[in-house]
């Protein structure tokens, strides 16, 4: 039987998609449940055209017993999913769920973690510090931004001449890459770094 994903996310889903192509074509886990905090974010959309089901949520839904929790006890996920899910992860969900939560950062943690740093934040950061490499970590979560134990490290080199975007794209490639498969592994008790 198919080892259960449940993906949080806020944005334009893109790792949501390339995480969800890859489980159908995977026979340890399917993604089963795409939720997201913004309304008309492109995520559930991309979930519904895979026909996979979707759910929005509030701020209120996530931190209540019978909100989001209830939903992920009715699912049963072997696995939950952040997949550029911008809100601090509620420690009821993590309580319920120990070892089963798992993150990407664009960046190599414990560098550039924490409150405030996501997307091009993270990308602007790593050029003002003129840093010579960026990458990406996949980490368990925890009670904490981007301070859970690391599964996988990935790392790109940068030139003196990166925009936040030439950044994104070289940390997009990385995740598009690796994500899917460090997800599989998790699922099958197989850490890599």
């Amino acid at each position: 039987m198919k080892k259960r994903i449940i993906i949080f996310a806020s944005g334009s889903g893109t790792n949501t998609e390339n995480i969800i192509k890859y489980f159908k074509q995977s026979n340890v886990g399917e993604v089963v449940l795409v939720l997201s905090n913004k309304k008309n974010a492109k995520v559930l959309e991309k979930a519904k055209k895979h026909n996979i089901k979707s759910l929005y949520f509030n701020k209120e839904n996530l931190f209540s017993e019978d909100g989001i929790l209830k939903t992920l006890q009715e699912t049963k996920p072997d696995l939950i999913v952040l997949a550029g899910f911008l809100w601090k992860f509620p420690e009821l969900i993590l309580k319920e769920y120990p070892n089963k939560v798992i993150n990407i950062h664009p960046a190599l943690l414990p560098k550039y973690g924490g409150k405030g740093m996501y997307g091009n934040y993270v990308h602007e950061a790593i050029i003002a510090n003129k840093e010579p490499e960026t990458g990406i970590t996949i980490h368990y979560v925890n009670a904490n931004y981007d301070e859970g134990a690391i599964i996988f490290q990935e790392k790109t080199p940068l030139s003196d001449n990166e925009t936040p975007k030439t950044v994104a794209e070289k940390v997009h490639t990385l995740e598009y890459k690796h994500f899917p498969k460090v997800i599989e592994q998790v699922l099958i008790g197989e850490e890599t770094n």
